[in-house]
Parts: structure tokens; sequence; C-alpha cells
């Protein structure tokens, strides 16, 4: 029996499709108002049995801090996949993320421990690499640093050092740490972002860039460490290193839309991040441009993914292919982009 956190996102998502496919016995945890249907919906991107597939899976209600029901949700398990997270980058919300990712991710351990679980792989994040100096490549190795990092790759890289230390009392451990994930279905955060933006016809966009995958290769990376021998190993798991700007110039022109021309300066962005506190100030409508993520742009993270290739043999879906199913689907799902 397999147990998936964090299913009705867009990894979980995917992963449930991929094991029920395979009539893995699966149970996964919601918050009492997720969205089941979503999940469902994603299941109908692939197949036409989508609800005969999402029937076979065992859903619990219940919150990653919530022993009780995450006792009874641990019953019978053998393997665990931790892809529930918080994300945002507020610094206002930063005990929010320390409960939800970095004590949840304790509870599920601890849990893991207590129940003996054959292996635990934990979906952390790109930010939670340190950073390279002189332009170097970034890869598992580098020394973490805490400066200039935001709130989000703070409160999972804490994570992380709960999941080593379940390591070191005897639970196997795989840790994958995917840049930005593209993927169909979730178009109000993470790299869903990145397409209602495209759609809006922006003539501007930021500098910088950093690491992307497709959300199926992230599974199968998944899967497969689960599968393998490997154990107490993390992994980068980013196919193409690419700006901001060559990423929006593969969404826009399937969605309709011109390849945004002008570069956002750094003084515009600051002229924004002011802007943006001052409109927090007032609506509590949360930050979106922070100190720190203007700083991210400043220095551009280039990833290695050559362990994950070299571990598993590994090979990657361009990150094109991707990028033109999640269009399809948002123009399916947005009426016309025109």
């Amino acid at each position: 029996m397999v147990l998936v956190t964090g299913g009705t996102g867009l990894v979980g998502a995917h992963l449930l499709l991929h094991l029920v496919q395979k009539n893995i016995p699966i149970k996964a945890i919601h918050r009492k108002k997720s969205d089941l249907k979503r999940v469902e919906k994603v299941f109908g991107y692939y197949t036409q049995n989508a609800t005969a597939l999402f029937q076979k899976i065992d859903w619990i209600e219940t919150d990653l801090y919530d022993i009780p029901s995450l006792e009874t949700a641990f019953e019978n398990v053998d393997y665990v996949y931790h892809a529930a997270a918080f994300i945002s980058f507020d610094p206002n919300d930063y005990q929010s993320l320390l409960k939800i990712n970095t004590e949840g991710t304790t509870n599920i351990v601890n849990l893991c421990i207590a129940h003996s679980i054959k292996k635990l792989c934990y979906v952390s994040t790109i930010g939670a690499i340190g950073k390279s100096l002189n332009g170097q490549i970034a890869s598992e190795e580098n020394e973490w640093d805490s400066q200039d990092v935001n709130v989000y790759a703070l409160s999972k890289y804490a994570a992380e050092m709960e999941v080593w230390r379940a390591s070191q009392e005897g639970l196997p451990v795989a840790i994958v740490n995917p840049g930005v994930i593209i993927g169909p279905g979730f178009w109000g955060s993470g790299s869903g972002t990145f397409f209602t933006t495209a759609n809006k016809g922006y003539k501007y966009y930021p500098p910088g860039g950093t690491g992307f995958i497709a959300v199926n290769d992230v599974v199968r990376m998944l899967v497969q460490l689960m599968d393998s021998h490997i154990k107490n190993e993390r992994f980068i798991a980013v196919s193409e290193n690419l700006t901001f700007h060559e990423i929006l110039a593969l969404i826009a022109p399937r969605l309709g839309k011109p390849i945004p021309a002008k570069k956002l300066k750094f003084w515009q962005l600051e002229i924004g991040r002011i802007g943006d506190q001052l409109i927090n100030l007032f609506t509590k409508r949360g930050r979106s441009i922070t100190k720190n993520s203007i700083q991210s742009l400043k220095q551009r993270e280039i990833y290695d993914n050559r362990k994950i290739k070299n571990e598993l043999n590994f090979q990657f879906e361009p990150i094109e292919d991707s990028i033109k199913l999640t269009c399809e689907k948002f123009i399916q799902e947005n009426h016309s982009p025109f």
C-alpha cells in the first residue's frame, strides 16, 4: 500500500494517476476544503476512464498536523510519497510555511519511523539547493546559505533536515529538488501563472531565469527512485535551464499572444516592490514582489542534472512538449485566448 500526501496538487495529482494506472493500492490525504474534482479533471487530460481510476483511491481527510487522523492514514502502508506543501513567497506567511512545510514534514517522518515504512520519497524544491558562487553550475553538493533565500525555500530546507534526521534513524529516504514544474490544471499557482501571465499579452518580461521540468518527469523520477535501491540521496530535478524570456517565448505563441520584447529593469522592479508593499498594507492580499525575489533575478542559477541521469539513466521529456500540452489544456479551460 502506498500513501501520497499533496495529492490535490500538480505533482500529487499526476503521481496518483501514474500509480493508479499501475494498479497500485493507494491512500491519499487531503484537507477538508481541498478540490478533489480538480484531481479527477487532471486524470481526464490523459485518459477516458478518469472517473473509474479516481474512484480507486482511498481518500482520507486530514491535515499534516492532525496526528490521530494521520495515524489512520498510515495503517497498512509500506511506501510514502510526501508531496504536500504550502507555496508562498510572502514573508508574512513564514509562520504558516513553517507549520505546514516543516512541522508537517516532521510529523510525516515520525510516523514513517513509527510504522516502519520501507521508503519515503520527499518532494522538496530547487530553492533548497545552495546557491553557487562566481557563476558556477549548481549541484546537489552546494553548501547551503540562508542569506537572500525566500521564505518558502527556508521552510523546505528545514523540512529536508527532518527527512535527513529520519534517514539517520533508519528510514530509507530519497529527496527530489524540482525546478519550476510545467504541467496543466493549476492556473492560479506555481508554473500555472506563466500561462495566465502570457495569456494577458504583456510587453515586458522579467530578467533572470531558472531550471524547468515537466511534471511527468518529476513523477517518473519519484517512482523510479522509490522502486530503486537508491537511498539517502537527493537529486536536482531540472531538464532545461532557461531564461524567463525563453520560457515565455515558448508559451506566448501557443496562446496566440505576442512574445514579450521588453526586459524589466531592476529599478522598475524596485518601484513595483514598493507599490506591492503599499497595496498589501491596505488590502492584506499578500506580497508578490519582495527583496528576495528581486535578488534572485539578479543571480541566475544554472542547475546540473547529471546525477539523476547517471544514477537512473534518466531521459528527460523536452520542456516544449509539456508546454504544448499545457497550452492546449489552458485554451480548452479558458475558452479562447483571443
